[in-house]
């Protein structure tokens, strides 16, 4: 029995995430979802590819966390995704702690620097759609004072995110210039979600 509104799956979207921002995006959207942690070893995977390109990377780790739930529940639709930090080609992981947030930060300011977001949807464990986006940022120049500050500030969000900034938050008075569409950046690209849903018949037209 299909939910009401929008929504013309048999069952929820399973997001193969536990995001809140994900999540927060979905609901947005009026799009019903439940959560499930794929359990992706995402540098294992990383080192498995042989560092490829970042944008690459991106949709290779949205498909392996959409294929490792839809794998556990075949019967339903299973959204991965993920968001990758490229700076001239370097890959950036979550800092583990201020000094590395101070670091990542420290390499960002005065720069541009690129996020590639990617999605993918399975179902009964194999990929039926699959998109990306791409938004380019540039942070002001920063000093180390004015990084300590921020940071002070900002709490644990720096580690919640790739590059030391949550743009959603205080991040982004560390921006100067931002160029792409804002779901890209938050690391789930909606438009081409919804089009590939819609085209799949889950969502109504």
């Amino acid at each position: 029995m299909s939910l009401p509104g929008l929504w013309r799956g048999e069952a929820p979207l399973l997001l193969a995430s536990t995001s809140p921002t994900r999540r927060a995006l979905l609901a947005a959207a009026a799009i019903p979802h439940d959560t499930e942690a794929p359990g992706v070893d995402e540098r294992a995977l990383e080192a498995e590819l042989g560092r490829p390109d970042p944008a690459r990377l991106a949709a290779a780790l949205a498909g392996a966390k959409a294929l490792a739930v839809s794998r556990r529940h075949p019967a339903r639709l299973v959204l991965g995704a993920d968001q990758v930090l490229d700076l001239d080609g370097a890959v950036f992981c979550k800092a583990e702690n201020r000094d590395e947030a101070h670091a990542q930060l420290a390499r960002l300011a005065g720069r541009s620097h690129r996020l590639h977001a990617a999605f993918a949807l399975a179902r009964a464990g194999g990929i039926v759609a699959a998109g990306a986006g791409t938004a380019t940022l540039t942070l002001r120049p920063l000093g180390e004072a004015a990084i300590a500050s921020y940071l002070a500030a900002a709490g644990e969000a720096p580690m919640r995110s790739v590059g030391g900034y949550e743009i959603e938050g205080l991040g982004l008075h560390l921006m100067e210039r931002v160029e792409g569409e804002h779901t890209t950046i938050l690391g789930l690209p909606m438009l081409p979600l919804l089009a590939a849903l819609r085209d799949l018949g889950a969502l109504a037209p």
